[in-house]
This record gives C-alpha cells, structure tokens and sequence, in this order.
C-alpha cells in the first residue's frame, strides 16, 4: 500500500502540492509561526454601508461606491491589495456630504444622535459628540490632539450656525482614511518585543467586529477593550461566542460563503430559453437562495461538519428547483423553500452537484469541464493551477460528418503541448459533473453520444459526481482548505510560509470540534496568526 502511494504521488505533476509519502504524512509539523506585515484593508461596500446605518441610524442615503474586487476570492484581500481611484475618493466625498445633509435636515434624527443642545463649540455637548462619534467611526478613542482638531473643524466652519459646523465635522469624520481604512498596526508584544507587534485591544475589537458582524464593534465590544480584555485568548473566545450568537453573524458568515462559492457569478448567468426551457432569472435566484440555505443549516441550525456541504443529499428547493431536480416537494412555492432528501440511488450529491456551482461554471450554451475541475482544484482543495500561456489555439467546434462530445473535444485539444499542462490538471476533474448540464439539468447523452462521465483527481480513479462526493465526505484537504480560505478571509491576504504553524493548529483544532464552522472562527480569532503581526523592523 505504501508503495502504491509512493508510486500515485511520483507520477503527479509538481503541482500536486499536497502528496506526501508515508513517512512524512506521519510526521507532525516543526514550522514555527513566522508573523506577516500587517494588512490595511479599505472597508469593503457592505462594511461600509453596515458602518453608517449602525452608527448614524438606518435610512440614509446610498451614493455609488468603487467596486469591490476580489483577486483572490475575497473583497477583503481586495480591499488591502487595490489603490482607491480619484473617482472613488470622489465617490466617498458625495456619499458623505449627502449623508451629512440628510442627517441634518432632519431636527429629531440631529438632536437624537447629538444627543443634546449645543450653545457654543466651546461647550461639553460639542466635545462630547466629537469623542463620541470618532470612538464609533475609528473603533477607538480619539486623542486629545484629534479632538482639538476636529472641534478646529466645527469652529471654522460654524460661520454662525453650530449645526452648520457639526454637520460639516460628520461629513469630514466620513471622509477620514482612519474610518476608511482598518489601520490595525499593532503595538509591542511585551512577550516577544523584537520579533512580533500584537494587535492592541481596540484593534483586535475591530478584528472581531468586522470578521464576525461585518461592521464596526458594539458598544459591548467597545468597552470590553477599554478595560484591556481583548488581550486575553479567553475574553476574546467569550466576545466571540457572544458575537457568533447574534442575527449579525449569520449576515457574515453568509458573506464568506458566498464569496468562497463565488456566487456572485450567478448574477451573469444568461441562457437561451430555446435551449434551456427550464431557464429563468428566478431560477439562478433560487439557485443561489439554495446554497445560503444550505450553508445556514449547517453553520448554525444543526452545527455539523461543514465538510459534509460536499457531500450532502439533503438541501431546500422551491418549485423550480424541485422541477430541475425532479424530487417532489408539494409544500414548496415560487417563493417557499422546503427541505428536501434527493434520492439515495440519485445522481445528485453535495453542493458541487446543485445547481448554483454547476451553471456558473459552465459556458451559455454548453458546459465546462475546465471550468468546473479548476472550481473543484483550486476552492475546494486548494491546489494549484498554472495561468494559461499566451496564444492559445481555442477549442474545435463539433461540426461535420461525426459530432464529438465535449470529452472527446477536450482530450483532442489536450494533444496540444501548450494546452496539456493546464487542461490535464483541471479537465479530468469536470469530466466527473458531466451529467449535468449548462443549467445543472440531469442529461445521459451530449451531442446524441453516451456521456462518459469518469474522471481522475490527483492521480485517484472515480467514476462521477457522486464518487467525488463520497471521497470529500472524508478527504482530510477539504478541511485544511477551509481553514486556509478562512484565514486568507480574515487576514486580508494569502497565507505565507511563516503562517504554516498557525494554520495546522487551527486544522488539527478544526478536526477535534468536529469540522463545526462556528468552532473553526473560535479558534481563528485566539490564534496567533490572528492576532499579531511582524514588528517595525521586519515590515517592508
């Protein structure tokens, strides 16, 4: 048996970067943790908008933002990796000035959230919504330099009308990079001074808040770290489980999910209904409402093994849904969603064979194995895929005499050299999701020919999608692939070398809580990885 491994793992390319020999499968981790330059990401658009309506009332205005984007899956190693255009700095300056206005105009929403009567900018009631209001937007006190600046700013600009210079200190607060931008760096680590800056109490509420709410701390959060508990590993698991009880996490971890599955593709999604007659914009919807139920009832209903979405034969349908899949579900409606079991003997198990993954990883009038092998490599198992070199030669066509199928198209194309080293990595894999098609409608032929629906992963033999999913159930990758997209989420960055340490303890933490999601986010915020970052000395 250790032989047939050795001989599997020899034969894969060098970009099967997670095949060990026996040996050094049993032989436990000696990385040590290695801390990174902190991370200053922007606010993405949803913590933005959170932000404002937490701390300045629900109901305001909302103007164009600069788009999130996502290099690496997620908006937040976007927002720590890409420069703001003059175009989104002026984006920022008409959102604040027309949430000022709004905010002012209004006599009862102005005095509620000044919270008293201003006489003069001299008086404890402007100094006290000056502290106020900064303590909420920075997520931490003002010094006393900022707040005699800031109470510059209403004095200046008052000309007369306190309320005209309170409103223009709002629209500046809003405007400030120290709400924009998480400007976590850190302060000395008493512990280890010369190696490693950790994050300071009102940095790590902040961490928490944004990881786990998506927005700035609560008042609870806030105090917590004024009192300094927010260094200790056992008051951060406390706020965490507070935090991960509230309406609020369920916002956040769906925003998670729906970046790791990327199901934002879904809002592109167009077919012919010539074609797909099954197809609507109401069903991709739905497609999309399956998966955020499906997530909710494994991170917080039943608090199961997460690992098991890959797997699963259990999900939530409404009528269109319940039509596609071919399963009966009467109580369902246009809008109701009702759980269901897909038969055992069915071709359908685990969200990579549900609707929503296999239609955005297909081509409008067909499907794709590429697309949807590389969508199983690199989310899923986190294995690598070389870019595609230059020039190409695009895919023949299934005209003349004998049509081809997509497999057999494929395999020609993969004769080419300059296509062999990607297409052998990501083709095989899609071949399993064969039955499938465009819209994720169970098909047994393509182009009039018998589908072949084997495929190959890292060297191991399945036969289809159901194989695959039977094999995810338990493939310890799955796992340690979450906790990588999870840590890459909450950093703002891609894991580096010196973060390998970190991530086997909250792997091996991860396994011992029974892949619980909500667990894992436990474990990340006590972590160091999560905690710290490099010292002064060391940051590029």
């Amino acid at each position: 048996m250790k032989r047939a491994l050795w001989l599997v793992c020899a034969a894969l390319p060098l970009t099967s970067l997670h095949c060990k020999s026996s040996q050094q499968e049993q032989e436990p981790s000696t990385a040590t943790f290695e801390p990174s330059a902190p991370t200053m990401p922007r606010l993405t658009t949803a913590q933005y908008r959170n932000a404002i309506a937490d701390v300045l009332g629900e109901g305001l205005p909302q103007t164009a933002l600069e788009p999130d984007t996502n290099p690496y899956l997620f908006y937040s190693i976007g927002a720590a990796t890409t420069l703001l255009s003059e175009q989104g700095t002026q984006q920022y300056a008409e959102s604040a000035a027309q949430i000022s206005d709004a905010i002012f105009a209004d006599a009862k929403r102005r005095d509620a959230l000044i919270g008293c009567t201003p006489k003069a900018v001299s008086d404890d009631c402007v100094r006290g919504f000056v502290q106020k209001l900064g303590r909420q937007l920075f997520r931490r006190p003002l010094a006393q330099a900022e707040v005699d600046r800031w109470l510059s700013v209403v004095s200046d600009t008052a000309e007369g009308d306190i309320y005209r210079g309170l409103r223009l200190f709002v629209y500046g607060l809003l405007q400030s990079p120290r709400f924009l931008y998480r400007m976590d760096l850190g302060e000395a680590d008493p512990e280890k001074p010369s190696s490693r800056r950790r994050y300071d109490s009102y940095e790590m509420a902040s961490r928490l808040s944004f990881l786990l709410w998506n927005t700035v701390p609560d008042e609870e959060l806030l105090s917590a770290a004024a009192r300094g508990e927010l260094l200790d590993s056992q008051s951060l698991e406390t706020q965490a489980r507070r935090m991960l009880g509230s309406p609020r996490a369920r916002e956040a971890v769906q925003s998670f999910f729906d970046q790791y599955f990327e199901l934002s593709a879904l809002s592109h999604v167009e077919r012919d209904p010539k074609l797909y007659p099954a197809y609507s914009k109401s069903l991709i919807s739905a497609m999309r409402t399956e998966v955020q139920l499906l997530v909710d009832d494994f991170v917080f209903r039943r608090e199961t093994d997460i690992r098991g979405i890959f797997s699963t034969r259990r999900t939530f349908v409404n009528q269109e849904l319940a039509k596609l899949y071919q399963v009966d579900a009467p109580e369902a409606s246009e809008v109701a969603f009702v759980p269901v079991s897909l038969p055992p003997s069915g071709e359908r198990a685990g969200v990579l064979s549900f609707g929503a993954i296999l239609t955005m990883n297909a081509h409008p009038t067909d499907t794709s194995p590429t697309r949807r092998g590389k969508y199983l490599r690199e989310r899923v198992l986190c294995l690598v895929v070389p870019p595609a070199p230059p020039n190409v030669p695009a895919l023949t066509d299934n005209t003349g005499s004998m049509p081809k199928t997509l497999r057999e198209r494929l395999e020609e194309h993969r004769k080419n050299p300059a296509c062999y080293s990607c297409h052998s990595l990501m083709d095989p894999p899609g071949f399993l999701f064969e039955h499938f098609d465009a819209i994720g409608q169970f098909r047994t032929t393509n182009n009039g020919a018998p589908l072949q629906t084997d495929g190959v992963v890292e060297g191991e033999s399945m036969s289809d999608s159901r194989d695959l999913a039977a094999r995810l159930a338990f493939d310890p990758r799955v796992g340690s692939c979450l906790v990588k997209q999870v840590f890459r989420h909450a950093s703002a960055r891609l894991d580096a070398p010196g973060d390998e340490a970190v991530l086997s303890a909250l792997t091996d933490r991860f396994a011992e809580s029974g892949y619980q999601f909500r667990e894992l986010l436990v474990e990340l915020v006590k972590s160091e990885g999560f905690r710290t970052a490099a010292s002064s000395e060391v940051m590029p």
